[in-house]
Order: structure tokens, then C-alpha cells, then sequence
């Protein structure tokens, strides 16, 4: 890096860009350019770090050849630039400097689990942190939900109430302590505090709240703790009674409930846990972690995950979870404790009753939730942005062989931990707001060349959910200090994802711009993976509106920056009763057997479902039967004809138990005949036709991932030729079936292809905002 000499002392200036302030970036430099001897000065400013150095050519180079290479833990340098030096101003010695004000540009820093150093401290009787709930520092602690707006300092979080007592303002002004400007910095005297209530919010005496609240817990009660970015609603994972009646008040028959256990060696008594897995569920990112069963899983944890081939685990990453643990492990001195197993296993899922967005206020907690938890363990520190608990995979080894361990999960909720870590894009463009779609929903503004997903919001069915979404578009204008040159939006007109973008647009006097469900799905990875040039896509999920208003939904498409050609579609199937068919099971496989001529058996193969005779004849005179493409209903058919299921309780249950009984199949023997190409079409009438007289559902379903597998993959491949594209993008909701993704990447690299799949952002409508985004930057740029 060039230096400018001015006596013997040469002079330097940087600029740092990335995720460099709210992560010890300042006093890590001080220490730095302290240890080599040079004077000058580091500052935060709207740009990120503004480093003045003053020292010889030696000591300025082992300065910048140490700066990235030895950032902290949580920093992310995206670029280090030199700055003309001629009015720099350097006296001697070396200093941190106030924030300084201008246009924000920089990184906005995720959440992070505790580190080991205040774990330390946590369990050390004779630290004055002692089994404090809220003990943090630079390195670990809330960021982005206790934050209003950059600079990140701490009047702009919701620790500004909090008066800093005389040790911890020792800390705070001490470049040399980790804790140096590290705004939720705080102690058992001067910072935040836990109270325990009943379940109508009366606070009760109990001398400690952690040890009361576990007492309760292991009784059988439900608990509902107040976490980083909301509430969990807590019970013990191995008392089936206590599970069934979290479901019972949630109103969560059968979908599955998240567990947290102390470390990857618990774990191990419930999933089988690798190495690749054990690293990402002690990631500072700590998100729940999608791993294959143990073989006594249901049977140590009854009612959890019913019926599915994987459970989703996590580990501690807040002091209150962690004193949970320490608590029932008798309170042992010291962190060895946290390196053997420990028999507790926590329920931990989201306190969102009625699929509501979470909940992050104590007032908010004890009106929504109190109908559910037995008592709330609630503190005084707001939480200022709600944020969900990610939900990920391990990533499997590469087509190379290289292990899974070094690259980002596969996002299946992109929240916690990951949100608003940037996605960088190819180039610098307009920016826009996309409002994302209707189920899974979550926003995303673009500033520069990077993209920033909003926290995951979910489905927009309800109030509470829609004002989330528009809390959610108004927090990143303002942290991003961002004002949109345009808002995309799905095509879908009465989405209320659509009609807030329509608003916002009027506002602000931009364009609104409409971007079709699949292009965006196509669109995200496009953005993901910065790529340019045309490319094949294949979007497969439950349903989006197409160009003249049908249902699409397992959609071949040719992507060309802000336009797209549809190349082909699945068989359209007859949808009987509606959207009602795309939540019971049977009515898609009773559409199958009405196709097949064989409609006469529909009343007797479901003759446990009243409305069987009615759909017969729905069928028969093509009453009340809208068509799809969509592959996500070929994957009911699947599972209504094999008896896997015949009505689901949640979005996509039947495909996740159709998946698990195929993983746990011993292979499947292909047959010839058993799909059909007609032009575009892709027709599988044929396999189910197969799957009709299947009496051995595990093989059936086997037969069915292999036989889809290999059908798309001919068909991919014979439009790769006749457009002469090499590259093809998967995206879409059913890209989260392992079992289907791994076998179809598999075939389409066998064919020379190379295969593009979701690393940043979910595959299914949870990314589809990024994809928005980027068609409408396109579309601002003038491309067709």
C-alpha cells in the first residue's frame, strides 16, 4: 500500500469497508498500530473505519499485512482503500477517535452467541459477572435487534437508558479491554435485570429467576423466556405431556419444534451429528440445524418432530439459556462443564401464536401468550428489531469432494445470526425495495452492490404479520439510510406485499415494478451467484401467479437479466375444491385417479373423507377444478396415493414425510415409461399411475424421488441443448427436499451442466425478494 514521506515519518490513510463497526474493529486497531509503534488515530464514521497512521515503511506494511488477516471474530473486511494523506493531521501517540457523522454505507453487524471469554466469566463465583443473564462485549452479545440506527453506538440502541456504573465505564473507555465501546456493555449493577411472572404478568418473589424457571420446566410446565430477537416458548423436550400440551395451546398439531441442548456431544443422543454439523451448531451464528435423526430420537423425545427423517437442534447463545443449562447441571465452577454431555433438552420454539410474527414486548408477551405459558421470564431490555431463530442444513460435500464444513448452510429461514449480513452483488445499481411474497415473507433493500434481506417475517394472512412487513421495510430505509429509486413486488394483485409496494411507490413518487413469482425465484440466484449472461431455471414450488393469471408452479424458464421465457411447464393438474386441494392430500390424488379414467374408485380408495363423493363428481364435470403446474401438488398426489397423507396441519408436511420415507429406502429401481415429454410439458402422469397399486409407501416413495429426479433431468438437459445454455439455476420451495436437490444436481452435472442452487438466501419465498430486487434494478437500467 503507497505511503507519502513527510520527514521521516511516512503518513497513511485508510478506509475500511465491511462489518467493521459493533465488533471490537476500533480497539483491535488501536492495539494493533499501538503494538508496531505507530501514531495516528481510528475513527467509525457512515463510511465504516477511517484509519490516520504515522510510523516507517516497515512498520506501516506489518500494519496492513495484519489488519484483515487478524480482524475480530465478528468483523467481515470487505475492502481496505488508501486515502490521499495531505491534509492529515497526526500528533503523537495513537488514538480512538468520536464517531464521525456522513452518508452510511457501512455493514450492519448480526447477533452473535456468547463467546468463551464471557462464558468465563458467567460461570466464575468470584467474577463480579457471576451468573449475570446480559454479560457481553465486543465480541458476542445482541447487535442489530437492540440497534435503531448507525453509527452503532450505544445512545442509538436500547441500552441507552442504562447509565454505565464506574467498572463498566472502565471498561467501556479502555481500549486495551475487550469491552471497549461495546455498547450492551453492562453488570449485575447497572444494566439490565430478570423478573419471573405468573401467566397474567404479576411478577413473583422468587430469589432466582433462572432457578425457579427451570424448577417449573422440569415439572412439566411451560415457560415463555424473553430471548435476542423475541420470545421462546420453553418446555422440557423429553416429557411427551409437556409437549402435547404446548401443542394443544399453540395449535401446532404436528409441526415440528426446534430443541436446544448444551452442546454438539448432546446433540449426538438425538441426530447423528459430523463434523461439518458439529461446526455449524457451535457457529457464533447458532442457528438451528436440520440433522438426520438418531435411531431413538422420537423415542427420547416424544411428539417433537413426528413423522420426519430430521430434527431441528441448536445450542445456547444467550447467557439466560446458558445459565439453564448451568443450573441444571448444579451450577459447576468453571466451563469444563460445557464440554461433556448434558442430559437436558429444551423445547425452544418460536413464541408466534397463530403463526403471528414473533413476539418481542413483556406487555405484547403477556396478552398474546398468556393463554400458552404457565409463567414468563421477562427483562428490561427492549428489543428494538424482531428476529426469528435461522433455520439451516449442513451443506454436503462439493461435486469435487471438498467438504461441506468451510461453505455457508443451506438457508431453509434466513434470520438470526445471518440477518442483515449483506449479499454482494455484481455491481453497483439502483436502489430498490422488494416486499417480497405472501407466504414466507421478507423484505429486501439494495444499496450499492449489496443486497440486504430483512429478517424472516412469514406468512401475511393475519394484521399482525402485514404491520411487521411494514416495520420491517421502514427499519432498513432508515439503518441503511436508503431511499429506494423504485419497489418491486410480486404480480399477484391482491397480495398485501403488492398493495404495500403500490403505497410505498405512491409515497415516494418511484415506480412500482410487478416481477412474476418465478422469474424472482430464478432472479435470486442470479443475484447469489453475480451472474450476467442468460441462463436456464427451474422454479418448483407450491404455486405463483403466472403472465395470464393461471397457477404456476413447476416452471422451465429462460432468464435474461429483467425478461424470462417460459420454456416449459409440468402437466397441469385439476385442483378439486380449490386451494383446498393444496392442503388435503387426497383430493390431488383423487385428481390423479380421475386423469388416469379411474374416477370411479375415488369414493372407496378415501372413504374416511366425507367430501370423497362430492370431489368425484367435482371431477367429473370439471366443476370448481382450476389447473396448476405447480410441482409441490404432484408431491401430494405422491403422498395421497401411497396413504403417506391424506390431510396435512402445515404447509408442506406431506412432501417433508414423503422425503423421510424415501431417505430411509434403500435405493429405488428406475423403470422406463414412467414420464413423458409432449413439446415443453413434462408430463408424470405416468409414475403415478405406478404409485396407484404401490402397497410399500417407503418404496413408493423412493420411486417417486428418483423416477422426478431423472424425468427433470432430461428435460433440463434437452432444453439446455436447444438453447445452448450450460448453466441452470434451481430455485423454488421444493429445492428444500435434500433427497430430490442431491440427486437432480447429481444427473444435470452428469450431462456437463453446471448446477446453481441457493447458498444465501432460502430457496423457497423467503429469498424471493432478492430475486425481485434485482429484475428491478435491471428494469431501471434499461434492459429489456
Amino acid at each position: 500500500m503507497a505511503s507519502i514521506v513527510l520527514g521521516e515519518r511516512n503518513r497513511q490513510a485508510l478506509r475500511v469497508r465491511g462489518r467493521v463497526q459493533g465488533v471490537g474493529f476500533r480497539p483491535f486497531v488501536y492495539r494493533l498500530a499501538t503494538d508496531l509503534g505507530l501514531d495516528g488515530w481510528v475513527r467509525n464514521d457512515g463510511e465504516g473505519v477511517l484509519i490516520a497512521l504515522a510510523g516507517d515503511e516497515g512498520q506501516l506494511a506489518r500494519f496492513g499485512a495484519r489488519l484483515a488477516a487478524e480482524a475480530p471474530v465478528l468483523a467481515r473486511v470487505d475492502s481496505v482503500e488508501p486515502l490521499p494523506t495531505e491534509r492529515l493531521s497526526i500528533a503523537a501517540g495513537f488514538r480512538i477517535e468520536a464517531s464521525g457523522a456522513g452518508p452510511v454505507t457501512t455493514g450492519i453487524t448480526p447477533d452473535a452467541a456468547t463467546c468463551s471469554a464471557c462464558l468465563e466469566e458467567l460461570f466464575d463465583p468470584v467474577d463480579r459477572r457471576w451468573r449475570y443473564p446480559f454479560t457481553n462485549c465486543t465480541h458476542c452479545g445482541p447487535r442489530f435487534t437492540i440497534t435503531a440506527g448507525l453509527p452503532y453506538d450505544r445512545p442509538m440502541t436500547s441500552m441507552a437508558r442504562f447509565a454505565l456504573c464506574p467498572a463498566c465505564r472502565r471498561e467501556y473507555e479502555d481500549p486495551r479491554d475487550r469491552r471497549f465501546h461495546a455498547q450492551p456493555n453492562a453488570c449485575p449493577l447497572c444494566g439490565p435485570r430478570l423478573s419471573l411472572a405468573d401467566a397474567s404478568g404479576n411478577e413473583l418473589a422468587v430469589d432466582d429467576v433462572i432457578a425457579e424457571a427451570l424448577a417449573r420446566i422440569a415439572a412439566g410446565g411451560i415457560v415463555a423466556i424473553k430471548g435476542l430477537g423475541g420470545f421462546h416458548l420453553v418446555c422440557d423436550a423429553r416429557n411427551g405431556e409437556a409437549v402435547a400440551r404446548l401443542r394443544a395451546r399453540k395449535h401446532r398439531d404436528e409441526k415440528p419444534f426446534a430443541v436446544m441442548v448444551a452442546n454438539a456431544d448432546s446433540a449426538r443422543s438425538f441426530a447423528r451429528v459430523d463434523a461439518a454439523a458439529a461446526a455449524l451448531l457451535a457457529a457464533v451464528e447458532r442457528p438451528i440445524v436440520l440433522l438426520p435423526k438418531g435411531e431413538d430420537c422420537d423415542g427420547a423425545l416424544p411428539g417433537v418432530a413426528p413423522g420426519l427423517a430430521e430434527i431441528g437442534l441448536m445450542l445456547p447463545y444467550t447467557p439466560i439459556q446458558y445459565l439453564l443449562f448451568h443450573e441444571a447441571a448444579g451450577r459447576p465452577r468453571g466451563t469444563d462443564w460445557l464440554g461433556q454431555p448434558q442430559p437436558l433438552a429444551l423445547v425452544m420454539t418460536s413464541a408466534n401464536p397463530g403463526g403471528e410474527p414473533l413476539v418481542i414486548g413483556n406487555d405484547e408477551a403477556v396478552a398474546r401468550l398468556g393463554a400458552i405459558a404457565d409463567a414468563f421470564v421477562l427483562h428490561d431490555r427492549d428489543i428494538l428489531v424482531r428476529c426469528d431463530d435461522s433455520v439451516v442444513r449442513p451443506r454436503p460435500a462439493s461435486a469435487n469432494g471438498s467438504a461441506g464444513a468451510g461453505r455457508s448452510p443451506g438457508f431453509v429461514r434466513r434470520a438470526r445470526g445471518y440477518t442483515p449480513a449483506p449479499i454482494e452483488l455484481a455491481h453497483r445499481a439502483p436502489a430498490v425495495l422488494a416486499t417480497g411474497a405472501y407466504l414466507k415473507n421478507a423484505a429486501c433493500l439494495t444499496r450499492g452492490s449489496q443486497a440486504f434481506l430483512s429478517p424472516h417475517i412469514g406468512d401475511l394472512d393475519n394484521a399482525a404479520s402485514r404491520m411487521a412487513l411494514e416495520e420491517a421495510v421502514v427499519h432498513l430505509q432508515r439503518v441503511l439510510a436508503i431511499r429506494p429509486e423504485a419497489i418491486a413486488h410480486d404480480l399477484h394483485p391482491d397480495f398485501f406485499s403488492t398493495v404495500l409496494a403500490r403505497r410505498l411507490a405512491d409515497e415516494l413518487g418511484v415506480p412500482a415494478i410487478g416481477v412474476q413469482h418465478h422469474h424472482a425465484h430464478i432472479a435470486a440466484l442470479a443475484a447469489e451467484h453475480r451472474v450476467e449472461t442468460p441462463l436456464l431455471g427451474v422454479a418448483l414450488d407450491g404455486v405463483g401467479l403466472g403472465e395470464h393469471d393461471e397457477a404456476w408452479g413447476g416452471e422451465l424458464l429462460r432468464l435474461d437479466g429483467a425478461r424470462f421465457t417460459r420454456l416449459g411447464h409440468l402437466r397441469e393438474l385439476p385442483l378439486p375444491g380449490g386451494d383446498r386441494a393444496a392442503r388435503e392430500p387426497w383430493r390431488m390424488a383423487a385428481a390423479v385417479l380421475h386423469l388416469c379414467g379411474w374416477g370411479e374408485e375415488i369414493g372407496s380408495r378415501f372413504a374416511s373423507q366425507p367430501a370423497a363423493p362430492a370431489v368425484a363428481e367435482m371431477l367429473a364435470r370439471d366443476l370448481n377444478c382450476p389447473r396448476t403446474s405447480s410441482a409441490g401438488r404432484w408431491f401430494d398426489a405422491a403422498a395421497g396415493l401411497l396413504g403417506v397423507s391424506q390431510v396435512m396441519n402445515y404447509e408442506g408436511q406431506a412432501a417433508m414425510q414423503l422425503e423421510a420415507l424415501a431417505a430411509r429406502h434403500r435405493g429405488a429401481v428406475l423403470e422406463g415409461g414412467l414420464w413423458r415429454l409432449d413439446g415443453g410439458v413434462l408430463d408424470l402422469l405416468p409414475l403415478l399411475q405406478q404409485l396407484a397399486d404401490e402397497r410399500d409407501a417407503a418404496a413408493g416413495a423412493a420411486l417417486f424421488h428418483a423416477t422426478l429426479a431423472a424425468a427433470l433431468a432430461e428435460w433440463i438437459a434437452l432444453a439446455a441443448r436447444r438453447q445452448q445454455l450450460t448453466t441452470v439455476a434451481l430455485g423454488g420451495g421444493c429445492l428444500l427436499n435434500r433427497l430430490l436437490t442431491a440427486q437432480l444436481g447429481a444427473l444435470l452435472r452428469a450431462r456437463g451442466l453446471a448446477v446453481l442452487t441457493a447458498e444465501q438466501a432460502p430457496p423457497n419465498d423467503g429469498g424471493i425478494a432478492l430475486g425481485q430486487a434485482w429484475v428491478a434494478q435491471r428494469q431501471l437500467q434499461g434492459e429489456d
